[in-house]
């Protein structure tokens, strides 16, 4: 203990005497303040039971300096006192980049409803649902104009039914409030570097699914306007569809005939189904999400049973190839609501019916045939009820045909160039959206 009480007890190397330090500085040399001693520490952080008679001055707090060539980052104050780790010190440099990957689009307008007038959607839920084969959407509601090149994809949403999805060869996604009169454009998404050619919204939630020609798969968040994922491909990405029994999964398609099934929540592909196919030009999933139909363009290899091939989801293998022999391609495929049926939409000016059962045989005996296709990516849908089909043509109409007898029930002049896409609105069967070669959107009820 002596010697303990001696050690403590002696003078530091650092403390000023009269024959230390202090005195032997030279006047005309730049003088320094002496650091403080090595084992006292801030009176802020230690309470003293007996404060000294003159209390050292309060610790202030001093923000961080960046470099002029470093943005500063806004940050709550630090407490007094508190340890900055490095981590921290670097957390400029990791939000800086961060943002540099996962930019934002341009909000222009509101995803809410109720900026739309109230007189607008009150009108459309009171004109409840009709009958399929008596009544169908005559008029044109609202004309949605913002493409500039044409419009691929449309698609409503199911969680929001009063938000729309449109895909352009402008490079762009627009979602549309439809029924606001005021700004019907709320987000303008812009995060393929080419053409985008199909657009899925997800089964839960603001997020958007979307491929182009720019070999990539994109799953964008609507609300923030943010990419939250990609998914690289090796080729053009014509087509994707999620899977019903698993919203994590979904199905691609593109240039080289490659079909993969990715999983989001790793980004990964996780099965790929290959035959040596052409072109996919679309995919559709069974109700029960065990099978999926693929359709190629078989043109240069003139084998034209590889057309439509209908697989199983787990085996990776075809059930049956020779679905379709005509030597036409199919850009469209689409499973009936209720009924084991689906139909493809042929380039022959027809839409063929196959039963979605082994053999899957086509119907020799009836079609859907009065509007044209001519090389047009034209598509078709069911309405909710599986009573009626609706498809685009060329000649810019739109056609509704009884399910049943397959007859025209009437046809609606929808746009001066060819009508490519048509859908019904989910929760509204007297709704239906189309969209156009020069790039117009409209909204007919």
């Amino acid at each position: 203990m002596d010697l303990l009480s001696a050690a403590y007890g002696a003078t530091s190397d650092d403390e000023e005497t009269d024959g230390g330090r202090s005195n032997q500085l030279n006047p005309t040399q730049h003088y320094y303040s002496l650091p403080p001693p090595k084992r006292q520490r801030p009176e802020i952080l230690v309470p003293q039971c007996n404060p000294t008679p003159h209390p050292s001055p309060p610790l202030t707090y001093r923000p961080h300096r960046f470099p002029p060539s470093v943005p500063a980052v806004t940050e709550p104050p630090l407490l007094p006192g508190r340890y900055i780790s490095k981590r921290e010190r670097e957390r400029p440099n990791i939000s800086a980049s961060s943002s540099t990957l996962a930019s934002a689009s341009p909000v222009v307008g509101s995803l809410l409803d109720s900026d739309s007038k109230c007189e607008v959607l009150g009108s459309l839920r009171s004109q409840g649902k009709y009958a399929a084969n008596d009544k169908v959407p005559p008029n044109l509601s609202v004309s949605l104009v913002g493409h500039k090149n044409a419009v691929n994809a449309v698609q409503w949403s199911k969680n929001y039914d009063h938000l729309l999805a449109s895909a352009g060869m402008d490079k762009t996604i627009i979602i549309w409030n439809v029924w606001n009169t005021e700004q019907p454009k709320a987000r303008i998404l812009r995060f393929h570097d080419a053409a985008v050619k199909d657009v899925r919204w997800a089964p839960h939630g603001q997020s958007l699914l979307s491929c182009g020609f720019d070999h990539a798969c994109r799953l964008l968040d609507v609300e923030s306007g943010k990419e939250v994922k990609s998914f690289k491909e090796d080729q053009f990405v014509e087509t994707i569809r999620f899977c019903p029994s698993n919203s994590n999964l979904f199905l691609s398609g593109g240039s080289s005939g490659s079909i993969r099934l990715w999983d989001i929540r790793n980004g990964s592909a996780v099965k790929e189904y290959m035959k040596g196919l052409g072109p996919i030009l679309d995919l559709e999933f069974s109700r029960d999400g065990k099978q999926f139909i693929s359709s190629s363009d078989e043109s240069r290899s003139r084998i034209s049973e590889n057309c439509i091939v209908v697989w199983d989801v787990l085996r990776q293998i075809p059930l049956s190839n020779q679905v379709y022999t005509e030597a036409y391609t199919c850009p469209c495929i689409r499973y009936h609501p209720y009924d084991p049926i689906f139909v493809a939409q042929s380039n022959g000016n027809y839409i063929a019916i196959f039963t979605a059962t082994r053999p899957f045989r086509l119907d020799k005996y009836k079609r859907y045939e009065n509007h044209g296709v001519w090389g047009f990516p034209v598509k078709c849908n069911f309405s909710l009820d599986g009573k009626e089909l609706a498809t685009g043509s060329s000649d810019g109409f739109i056609y509704f045909y009884d399910c049943k007898s397959c007859k025209l029930l009437r046809k609606l002049k929808a746009f001066e160039e060819p009508c490519i896409d048509v859908v019904y609105h989910p929760t509204r069967p007297n709704v239906i959206a189309s969209c156009s070669w020069n790039g117009e959107v409209a909204i007919f009820e």
